[in-house]
């Protein structure tokens, strides 16, 4: 008898109801699979089915594997190859699949039946699928009363298997972004712990300093500074192979082994050589370290350095920078590179600085894609000689953010002689802040004195420098945050001051001075520094530095 509209409706509501039941299983459940197999028992009951399976795509492998199974036979775990089988015609055509006599159907195979006893008559085979994303499929078999499914039966169903499918690409959504979350926590805590293992900020008097600046969350960069027992200090730099966790638990290994050997082996060579014997033991497979060791001498300025496959170290003097090009391969490569030890290269600092950096440091690239290389790291370097210690690291670094967006760790170390009186030469970096003019115009006097400048010249440097402060706050930074890094120093009967920034780069053919028969406010500072001072030019900065202006003043003699 033909059901009434009544029925229908009842029944297309009884539909949905199962629909949203599922959805709303799949929305709540913390165990998928157990979720994937009520949600079938569901639909098998509601569609009278005597056996049902629910098979999904495994990424890897690219086969279909049952995860769900009812009925008198379990085949959960079951494998099919791509190409096989009524489920494989119904998720490569992404269309239902109607059999109302398996036998008589070309893809049908009875090996399962042959094998549990199960005698498959008719299959109803749905897509598990939402917007071209295939996920897998639902398979249900034999009809309870020994009818045949209908095309009823394969509307409803296409319409539960979508639902489902929708309901696990949700499921599996919510699981990838709690797995981040997790994984990005972890990240966090390992590089806590990673920052944690770095040495402290040394003592401004420290004759070894160093700055660490992750490219990314975990760093694969280390340094270390370890003050030994006879007044000695040992220091290390070294870059771990890869990215990542692994990167970061050999670093983590390689610092300990270094604290750890530096305190009971003679020289930096036989550190070096000890730690390749210790990562070949225990090392993680195709991974390897560069580093450089050293033992520096205070009291004479006498430093021992070792190199395995790390950038060449540069010694700073007076007639500019010289490489160390000493070396061995990198650590962990071979146990047979190290067995007749790791050459020693003997330095005399003599007065000088020794600067040791990770490849990140020339890898830098600049928006046009140009690395800032080793000639750009001496110019960076060459800008800030006359700053302290920890803060030229500061001022290095920082400037990096100009150059262009990091792409590997950077890791920087000075070992410096500290036997020697200062040369003379002032250099601070202050934040480009009105608040901070009043230290800047102190900082200037003093200097400009100590310099030899009489006191009326001496106010005349004040005056210029504080204009010129004014317009970088105000132009060149327009009020935002930066910095200005103040450099004064003497050169025969000149005192040359230079003004450096990491603005944008001014257009220095439009900074002109104003007529002064142009009366009002504003636009007369450039006409004061240019009345005051012998020369105002703005300089070519180094990578990294918005603007760099330099003033000149003949001092009488």
């Amino acid at each position: 008898m033909p059901k009434t509209q009544a029925a229908h409706d009842a029944e297309a509501s009884s539909h949905l109801d199962l629909m949203i039941e599922m959805t709303s299983d799949f929305a709540q459940s913390h165990d998928v699979e157990a979720t994937l197999r009520l949600g079938l028992e569901r639909v098998a009951a509601r569609l009278g089915a005597e056996a049902a399976s629910l098979f999904l795509l495994e990424a890897d492998s690219g086969d279909l594997v049952c995860h769900a199974s009812i009925g008198p036979t379990e085949v959960v775990g079951l494998r099919l190859a791509p190409g096989r089988g009524i489920v494989w015609r119904t998720v490569d055509l992404d269309l239902p699949q109607l059999v109302r006599d398996a036998r008589l159907d070309p893809d049908f195979t009875n090996a399962v039946d042959d094998a549990t006893g199960f005698v498959t008559r008719s299959i109803l085979c749905a897509p598990m699928s939402f917007r071209g994303q295939k996920l897998g499929a639902i398979e249900l078999f034999n009809k309870r009363g020994g009818n045949a499914f209908t095309q009823t039966d394969a509307q409803l169903l296409r319409a539960l298997s979508m639902s489902s499918a929708l309901a696990l690409i949700n499921t599996r959504l919510v699981a990838g972004m709690a797995e981040q979350e997790a994984f990005k926590r972890e990240l966090v805590l390992a590089s806590e712990i990673q920052r944690a293992m770095l040495p402290p900020p040394q003592p401004p008097h420290s004759p070894v300093h160093g700055v660490n600046l992750p490219a990314r969350g975990v760093s694969g960069d280390f340094y270390e500074i370890l003050p030994l027992a006879d007044g000695r200090v040992a220091f290390a730099i070294g870059d771990v192979s890869g990215k990542g966790m692994n990167a970061s638990l050999l670093m983590t290994k390689t610092a300990s082994l270094f604290r750890c050997l530096a305190k009971r082996e003679d020289g930096p060579g036989r550190i070096l050589t000890a730690i390749d014997s210790e990562l070949h033991e225990t090392g993680l497979a195709g991974m390897f370290v560069t580093m450089v060791a050293g033992i520096l001498d205070p009291a004479t300025g006498r430093t021992v350095l070792a190199n395995a496959g790390h950038e060449p170290p540069l010694l700073r003097r007076r007639d500019g920078f010289h490489a160390i090009d000493d070396g061995m391969p990198p650590l962990g490569i071979s146990p047979d590179l190290f067995a007749g030890g790791c050459p020693e290269s003997v330095i005399d600092l003599d007065g000088g600085a020794l600067y040791l950096f990770t490849d990140g440091l020339t890898e830098v690239r600049a928006a046009d894609g140009v690395m800032l290389g080793s000639d750009g790291a001496k110019s960076l370097l060459d800008a800030f000689a006359a700053m302290p210690a920890q803060e030229r690291l500061a001022a290095v670094v920082r400037s990096l953010d100009g150059v262009g967006s990091l792409r590997d760790d950077v890791t920087l170390m000075v070992i410096e002689d500290t036997r020697l009186a200062p040369t003379g030469a002032f250099e601070r970096s202050y934040a480009a802040r009105p608040e901070t003019l009043a230290d800047i115009r102190s900082a200037v006097a003093r200097v400009s004195h100590e310099l030899g400048c009489p006191p009326d010249m001496a106010q005349d440097m004040v005056m210029a420098v504080d204009e010129a402060c004014q317009n970088i706050i105000r132009h060149a930074y327009r009020g935002g945050e930066g910095d200005i890094v103040l450099h004064l120093d003497r050169e025969d009967d000149l005192l040359v001051i230079r003004l450096m920034d990491f603005a944008p780069p001014v257009e220095v053919a439009k900074i002109r001075p104003r007529s002064l028969d142009d009366v009002r406010p504003g636009g007369l500072g450039t006409h004061l520094m240019r009345s005051v001072m012998d020369q105002v030019d703005f300089l070519p900065p180094p990578a990294g530095i918005g603007n760099l202006l330099q003033m000149v003043k003949r001092i009488s003699r």
